[in-house]
């Protein structure tokens, strides 16, 4: 009795998902790109059908910010992009996995090295050149330390103070 309404329960659903599916493709096709998407696409238009649906709309995405970018923004993001392809597969790869490391972190782990690349960009260029050349020369092992150290001194922060609590 259940399987009398299961199947075309699912066949139903099935129906749904790629009436959606063909509808999201239909919304990636080159003709329903407005005038200015088409025109920062423009290169990959000959192959834009035989991209998947999913390179399709983060490209459309992209082009949507390209858009809204002034002018000083489209040099950044001009010479952040041939920064990236001039590096090497292996560098690029590096990267990525640590992007990947960098979002599988607590929430707090993430803010706390934000914090620490702010007052780092934040310092004067002649602090931030010493404290790189330290680091350099630094072996594997006192690196480990440092980074330690700035951990537990990180956590002793964040910890609530004797004298910070509130009365019982």
């Amino acid at each position: 009795m259940k399987a009398k309404y299961f199947y075309p329960a699912v066949a139903t659903v099935l129906l749904i998902l790629s009436g959606a599916v063909a509808a999201q493709d239909d919304q990636m096709n080159w003709s329903s790109l407005t005038q200015e998407q088409r025109q920062v696409l423009g290169p990959l238009a000959e192959n834009w059908d035989t991209l998947p649906v999913e390179r399709r709309a983060r490209l459309v995405d992209g082009a949507s910010r390209w858009s809204k970018m002034d002018t000083e923004d489209r040099s950044a993001a001009r010479e952040r992009f041939q920064s990236w392809q001039n590096l090497s597969d292996d560098e690029r790869t590096a990267i990525r996995d640590r992007y990947n490391q960098f979002q599988r972190l607590a929430p707090g782990e993430k803010e706390r090295i934000r914090n620490n690349f702010r007052r780092f960009r934040d310092m004067p260029a002649d602090r931030r050149q010493q404290l790189r050349e330290r680091y350099r020369n630094m072996t594997p092992d006192q690196r480990q330390k440092v980074r330690d150290r700035l951990r537990q001194r990180q956590r002793q922060q964040d910890r609530p103070r004797t004298g910070d609590r509130p009365p019982r």
